[in-house]
C-alpha cells in the first residue's frame, strides 16, 4: 500500500507539511482509478495509524487525519450489498458446457472454479508448481500486464505463496494438457499462447469467457465472478471462513468475512438444525450418564 499509493503521492513531502487536502486527493484518486472500496479504506486506515503515531510522538504538531473523512463506497459499489456469484445449478451448467471446449480452456476454467484463485495467479502457474502426487498446486506468482511493462510475473497479491488442493479430475486434465503442450512447444508455464512457449496473456481468460458467455447463455461470466462463486458456495455450504480465506489468499480474514458471509434461507435453516442436533446429542449423553 505504501509503495503503490502513499509514497508516490506523499513521499516528496515532509510529514508536518502534509495537509488533509493532500490525503483526501490521494484517496479520491484511488477511487477514480477504480480501486475497490475495501482497498481505499485500508489505505485510509494505514494513514490514520501512521499520523496518529507521529502526532503522539510529537513529530507533527497536529494530525491531518482529523479532517479527512473516511472514504464512502462509490455509487456503483453501494448498489451491490452482496458479491455476484453463481448458484450450484449455474456452475453445473458451466461445467457441462465446458466439455465442448478446447482442453486448455477446460482446465483453466475448472481450476478457477475449483480453487478460487485469481486470474493472474492462474496464468502465472508453472509446471514446477503442480504436485501431481499430492493433487495440489502452489500459488507463488501472479502474471500481470501494464502498457508500460508489458506482461510480467509478480508475487501474489498478499505477497506470500500458498498451496491449494485440486480436484483429482482436474489433475487428470492437467496431465493431458502437459502432454498436449509438449507436442507443440515446451514451456515452464501451464497456460500458454497457442503454439508458443510464452505464457498466456493475463487478459486472455476474460476475453475468452466473454465469448463463452454469449455461446452458452451464461450471464456475466468473468474470472473474478468464479472466485466469488467458490467462496460463496463453500461458506454457505458449511466451510469455515478461516479455511476459505487461506485458500483465496486473503491477507486479512475480515475481508472474507465481510464479503461472503451473507446468509441465504437454506444456510439459515441449516444453522438452526445444527444447533438443534447439538442439543439432542448433549441430551442423549446426559441420559446415558
Amino acid at each position: 500500500m505504501l509503495e503503490k499509493w502513499v509514497y508516490p503521492a506523499l513521499g516528496d513531502l515532509k510529514l508536518p507539511d502534509i495537509t488533509p487536502a493532500n490525503i483526501s486527493a490521494l484517496l479520491l484518486s484511488m477511487q477514480a482509478k477504480g480501486k475497490a472500496h475495501a482497498t481505499v479504506v485500508k489505505c485510509y486506515t494505514i494513514l490514520n495509524s501512521l499520523f496518529k503515531m507521529a502526532f503522539l510522538s510529537d513529530t507533527i504538531p497536529k494530525n491531518p487525519m482529523h479532517k479527512v473523512e473516511r472514504p464512502k463506497p462509490r455509487k456503483d459499489e453501494s448498489r451491490h450489498d452482496e458479491v455476484e456469484a453463481y448458484t450450484v445449478d449455474e456452475v453445473r451448467h458451466i461445467l457441462a458446457c465446458l466439455d465442448k471446449e478446447p482442453l486448455k480452456w477446460r482446465v483453466l476454467v475448472r481450476l478457477l472454479i475449483d480453487t478460487g484463485i485469481r486470474r493472474g495467479e492462474c496464468c502465472g502457474l508453472q509446471w514446477k508448481n503442480v504436485d501431481f502426487q499430492g493433487n495440489s498446486v502452489t500459488i507463488s506468482g501472479n502474471l500481470c500486464y501494464t502498457p508500460q511493462k508489458g506482461v510480467y510475473l509478480d508475487t501474489p497479491k498478499n505477497g506470500r505463496s500458498r498451496t491449494v488442493d485440486v480436484d483429482p479430475d482436474i489433475m487428470s486434465l492437467l496431465r493431458a494438457l502437459r502432454s498436449e503442450q509438449a507436442a507443440q512447444a515446451i514451456s515452464s508455464y501451464v497456460f500458454t499462447q497457442d503454439g508458443s512457449p510464452e505464457p498466456m496473456h493475463p487478459q486472455s481468460p476474460t476475453r475468452y469467457m466473454k465469448k463463452f458467455s454469449q455461446r452458452y447463455n451464461v450471464p456475466d461470466l468473468h474470472p473474478h465472478k468464479l472466485r466469488h462463486t467458490f467462496a460463496s458456495i463453500a461458506i454457505t455450504s458449511g466451510a469455515d471462513v478461516a479455511s476459505v480465506s487461506e485458500k483465496l489468499g486473503h491477507s486479512d480474514k475480515a475481508v472474507t468475512l465481510r464479503m461472503y458471509t451473507h446468509a441465504d434461507q437454506e444456510s439459515i435453516k441449516r444453522a438452526s438444525q445444527i444447533f438443534r442436533d447439538a442439543l439432542k446429542q448433549d441430551t442423549k449423553k446426559a441420559g446415558q450418564g
